[in-house]
């Protein structure tokens, strides 16, 4: 009996030149029907694209078997070789539980791929990005439609603060590939810097649409989205994002974890904005209870939110916690705590 797995496969290839492209067309429906007897999940009409020298897949979701998915992944691991940039991403998944996760991307001997993979590995070196920045020019030089490398330089140019020059390059990412979700969230922080919060959230909603849950740049899209909505005083819509966000498992090496009590922390926020001060109270304990990290967010702040909550909602205890946040420095604490003693 066939057993079938959930499957997402998204991505895309650039392959440059018109010689690159017809030859890997012609291998592509060559491999099908020598080596996998046509069990692929794309047939070769279905992913490329002549006009755009490309393959694409924007996103494939399905009920698949482990063989078919085998197949197609080592079909597109065999298109990979001859692209000059992109990458495609897929997983096999039984119950929510990944079995199979496979990120590919051009890792070939071309002069092009060679200097994106050497930038790419020092944009985030101390020290190294004007070096990093002259790989990733001259990966734009031979192949001005390389996304990545776009995306790439514009992070260094937020590294260095040089934000006009970010949006530029995050930008031009996505006016060649808008398919894919990090020049999106790079973007939006540019625009967190200046609080330009309703651009800011238009590009994370984007950055979500674009990825997966399976994938950390959609949960930190998710939150950051979130404070985008308080700041905007639209908090129905904050809750709906931080609900998501706190109510999700991450694994302890997924960078979503360090935010987890600053989502909780916003979560309750919005939520007492909203008067449901039961569930603002449940958040803001959440918060209390988790390690202290550095996120922005004092301990001080949490009780005093914390007691705002028991007070709305008729619970005891309020004043323990505002005393307890002034004892500890919060000026906003004290006027409270003079205000109802």
């Amino acid at each position: 009996m066939l057993v079938f797995f959930k499957t997402i496969i998204q991505g895309r290839l650039d392959f440059g030149t018109k010689k690159s492209y017809a030859k890997i067309y012609k291998m592509y429906q060559y491999r099908i029907e020598t080596y996998y007897r046509n069990d692929i999940l794309f047939k070769i009409e279905d992913v490329f694209f002549e006009d755009e020298l490309a393959l694409k897949i924007d996103r494939f979701v399905g009920n698949v078997t482990e063989k078919s998915y085998k197949n197609t992944v080592d079909l597109l691991s065999y298109c990979v070789q001859f692209a000059v940039n992109g990458s495609i991403r897929a997983w096999l998944l039984d119950e929510g539980q990944i079995l199979h996760f496979d990120s590919m991307e051009p890792d070939s001997d071309k002069a092009v791929v060679q200097h994106y993979l050497k930038g790419r590995s020092l944009v985030k070196k101390p020290g190294q990005q004007t070096e990093a920045l002259k790989d990733l020019n001259k990966a734009i030089e031979i192949h001005d439609r390389h996304a990545q490398a776009y995306e790439r330089r514009a992070k260094i140019n937020l590294i260095l603060k040089n934000y006009s020059d970010a949006i530029r390059d995050y930008t031009k990412a996505l006016d060649i590939d808008p398919t894919i979700p990090s020049p999106y969230y790079g973007r939006a922080r540019v625009h967190l810097i200046s609080e330009d919060w309703e651009k800011a959230a238009a590009d994370l909603d984007k950055a979500i649409k674009r990825s997966v849950a399976l994938e950390q740049i959609h949960w930190k899209s998710r939150r950051l989205k979130g404070m985008c909505h308080i700041n905007l005083k639209q908090y129905p819509k904050a809750v709906f994002e931080l609900k998501l966000y706190t109510h999700r498992k991450f694994a302890p090496d997924d960078p979503n974890s360090f935010w987890k009590r600053l989502g909780f922390f916003n979560y309750g926020r919005a939520l007492l904005e909203l008067e449901e001060y039961q569930d603002a109270l449940a958040a803001f304990s959440e918060a209390f209870e988790m390690d202290q990290v550095d996120d922005g967010i004092e301990v001080s702040e949490i009780l005093r939110y914390r007691g705002l909550s028991k007070k709305m909602a008729g619970k005891n205890g309020y004043i323990k916690d505002i005393k307890e946040a002034a004892k500890m420095g919060d000026k906003t604490a004290s006027k409270l705590l003079a205000e109802i003693t």
